[in-house]
């Protein structure tokens, strides 16, 4: 499988020069391939084709004075930019027409100096390497400093450099990882993600939530009301929105390590995982929505599945409407409605249940039961009372 390695890159004065123009080059790219193919539309002309675009924004405008200082650059980050151009097409074209899944894709929109993140790409034509100081070698750029939390499994097959809104330099190698299966372990586990506790497991363990968010909003809204008082366009502004980023920055990496931590000691300790199918976007526009947004519950689930992927285990999601929470664990009997503020209720078969670690339980035996029914295959609708045809054989009806 593929996978993502991210190490800190420390750039030199020099060298943030020399990636702040390649992230203006690709940006102008990117812009001038998306500007040729809009006018082209307008026009009524049809569709300008990968190499034909290539051939314009790139070869032929380093020909141009005003756009000569592309060539100051490696060929490979424009070419990489257009191709970014061109998968957001595809991914806009196959969005309209049905072929992708999932909600709409909008059109592919300009990119601006004052995004916050600004990213290049180099491939393995671009030649990047690795120097036997351990520096990150790139081309018209330097070999710039890496801080190597880790070594690489494998040799990358591309490298992007990220550049976040707190100022932060990152580089991202594209590492193709075998499977590394850990040894199989007897427990399973359905997981209840909420707000209370950050999740519940069918066990009765309760993992609390850290609410990082929550905890840092004191000196957020200081920071915002001093960016508040700061002139447009000015220094002093500029450092007041660099601190607010900072402070964002570390809110999101703490809750990333977190989920890090959480997801793989689950993984270890079971050898199949079922968790419910939420519909994060849609709590996300409730008065839950800060609370929704802190937890991170779409980052740690898509952790869980690519872990168990990796290390052999068996991830399972079950479907959204399923009534987890007002299902009787013990008789099955479901109740009627039931308030979030309800956290332990009594069923008319007198058990009394944990709201969390109820509903951890009934995921965990949904999830059992769709992967029986997957493993037993399509069960054939029973037939009708069959009648005999004009030949003497039984046909069922249909």
């Amino acid at each position: 499988m593929r996978l993502r390695y991210n190490y800190r890159l420390h750039p030199t004065p020099g060298q943030r020069q020399a990636l702040a123009r390649a992230f203006g080059c690709a940006r102008v790219v990117f812009n001038d391939g998306l500007r040729a193919r809009i006018d082209a539309h307008d026009a009524g002309l049809s569709y300008i084709g990968d190499g034909e675009l290539s051939k314009r924004v790139i070869t032929e405008a380093k020909k141009n004075p005003e756009r000569s200082w592309l060539g100051e650059v490696s060929a490979v980050v424009l070419q990489q930019a257009l191709a970014d151009l061109n998968i957001a097409y595809r991914n806009f074209f196959n969005s309209i027409t049905g072929r992708r899944k999932g909600p709409k894709v909008a059109p592919p929109r300009f990119r601006s100096r004052k995004d916050n993140r600004q990213a290049i790409r180099f491939t393995r034509n671009a030649r990047f390497a690795i120097t036997a100081g351990r520096k990150l070698r790139l081309p018209k750029i330097g070999d710039v400093a890496v801080r190597w939390s880790r070594d690489l499994p494998a040799e990358p097959s591309s490298v992007t450099v990220v550049k976040d809104a707190a100022g932060r330099y990152f580089a991202s190698f594209v590492i193709d990882v075998a499977e590394q299966p850990l040894p199989p372990v007897e427990p399973e586990t359905g997981i209840d993600l909420g707000l209370g506790h950050f999740a519940v497991l069918s066990n009765g363990r309760k993992i609390d939530a850290p609410r990082f968010l929550r905890r840092a909003e004191k000196k957020l809204r200081t920071l915002q009301r001093a960016l508040s008082r700061k002139q447009k366009g000015s220094s002093n502004r500029a450092k007041a929105r660099s601190a607010v980023a900072r402070r964002h920055a570390k809110v999101a990496d703490a809750r990333r390590e977190f989920h890090h931590q959480e997801s793989t000691k689950i993984i270890r300790e079971n050898q199949t995982v079922i968790v419910e199918d939420l519909a994060v976007k849609g709590l996300a526009r409730t008065r839950l929505a800060k609370s929704v947004h802190d937890a991170g519950w779409s980052a740690f689930v898509g952790m869980l599945e690519y872990k168990a992927a990796l290390y052999g285990r068996v991830f399972h999601r079950i479907n959204r409407w399923f009534p987890s929470s007002k299902l009787c664990s013990a008789c099955g009997t479901v109740t009627g409605t039931m308030p979030l503020s309800v956290r332990e209720w009594t069923c008319p078969c007198g058990a009394v249940h944990d709201r969390d670690v109820n509903a951890a339980r009934n995921i965990l035996a949904a999830g059992r039961a769709d992967r029986l029914n997957a493993c037993r295959g399509p069960v054939r609708p029973p037939l009708a009372v069959a009648q005999p045809d004009e030949a003497g054989s039984h046909r069922g009806a249909a």
